[in-house]
């Protein structure tokens, strides 16, 4: 009531009493805190175990170091100056939440988009889960000491960044959407898509023909299929505990629905999680190699969009300490981004401005499931079984 008022937010302040963990007692069981800062490049999350030896008797997850307040900050804002915001809800994401995001602003406007639009946005999708899938691939031979793949993995990420920077001119992908259009600066080569297929493809057969590897990623960390509907966990980590999720299929943007190419896993376990990104990254060149067929003579001369201010000045941005929602329209975006399906929902007022967008990354349904898998495993795989989830703490932590 205060915000409403013009009184402003309380100020922030400790949180009365200490956080609350699950207590686990018994002969030998002890407590290891991790985090919530780590000493890799990655975003703040504190674990506590609760084990006996090596084992894992319970794992808590304690997120939301990262809050931004990302819904809020859409608010007041006209669409177009909201699409810096959802580029940057979860960086490896850019894509995946860009495209719901103004697919929820074409819904709620009832705006038409054409096909070529939707098939130059399927591009982009499918690149973005290509550098982010084989970038898994090589992290997980590093957590089981094989760092040689890992820096060929690196490689080739290097490799898609660079087209991704050809194709829309920002290494992440940023800048090629909008509401109602999506321009593109040049096309993925689909040769040197095959030969990076190819060169994955030798980089899997590598790591899970090593005994070593093989023997780290089998059995562990299994997440079961009933476990997974119980939570229902979304991507790659439902595709291998056997649920065949995926908005591609179930939500398609394009009028001509693609084969289902989505591979299911019953194993549950990390090599599961491994096999799907694998095999992910050869239907994904397999419909970027359709898409550009298609593409190809319409693609145009454009120039891309150029980015708006992040924050615009407030007489710009229209922005206020009163935020009053009016009556408008509302829609609904839903994509398959590479960690999962993502979902936008937008409220646009009368004056063509946001009032409400709620977020759902596909992070805040798969975390969730991260304690579940690891009961029983062991501290030294952590990392490892993390990894095979690699969920977002920004897209959770909104």
């Amino acid at each position: 009531m205060s915000k409403i008022r013009g009184q402003g937010p309380p100020a922030f302040g400790d949180v009365d009493g200490p956080y609350p963990f699950r207590t686990v007692e018994g002969p030998g069981v002890y407590e290891i805190p991790v985090g919530p800062v780590h000493a890799g490049m990655i975003e703040p999350g504190h674990f506590r175990f609760s084990v006996v030896g090596e084992t894992i008797l319970n794992l808590k997850a304690r997120l939301w170091f990262v809050h931004r307040g990302i819904e809020k900050l859409f608010q007041n804002r006209t669409p177009e100056h909201g699409v810096e915001l959802a580029e940057r809800i979860s960086g490896d994401t850019s894509v995946g939440h860009t495209l719901a995001f103004c697919q929820a602003i074409e819904d709620a406007r009832s705006m038409p988009v054409t096909e070529d639009v939707a098939r130059r946005r399927a591009v982009l999708l499918e690149l973005e889960r290509l550098y982010n899938h084989i970038t898994d691939i090589g992290a997980l031979c590093n957590d089981v000491a094989h760092p040689i793949l890992n820096t060929h993995a690196q490689r080739i990420r290097e490799q898609l960044l660079r087209i991704n920077d050809q194709v829309t001119g920002h290494r992440l992908l940023r800048g090629a959407i909008r509401p109602g259009a999506t321009v593109l600066r040049a096309l993925p080569d689909p040769n040197v898509l095959a030969a990076i297929a190819a060169d994955v493809a030798e980089i899997v057969d590598l790591a899970l023909e090593h005994s070593v590897v093989r023997d780290r990623f089998t059995g562990t960390a299994v997440l079961t299929t009933e476990q997974a509907r119980d939570i229902g966990v979304l991507g790659y980590v439902a595709r291998a505990s056997g649920l065949a999720v995926d908005a591609r299929h179930d939500h398609p943007a394009l009028s001509a629905r693609f084969p289902r190419l989505t591979h299911t896993h019953t194993g549950g376990d990390v090599l599961a999680r491994f096999a799907a990104r694998a095999e992910e990254i050869i239907d994904s060149v397999s419909i970027l190699t359709t898409l550009t067929a298609h593409l190809r003579g319409d693609l145009g001369t454009a120039a891309a969009p150029q980015p708006q201010a992040l924050f615009p000045p407030a007489a710009e941005a229209g922005r206020s300490d009163v935020v009053m929602p009016g009556a408008g329209m509302s829609g609904v975006g839903i994509v398959e981004g590479w960690r999962g399906t993502i979902v936008h929902r937008v409220e646009i007022g009368p004056d063509d401005r946001l009032t409400r967008v709620k977020v759902v990354d596909p992070s805040f349904l798969n975390w969730p499931a991260l304690p579940v898998a690891l009961a029983d495993t062991i501290v030294p795989d952590f990392p490892l079984v993390n990894k095979s989830f690699n969920l977002s703490y920004a897209g959770n932590d909104l």
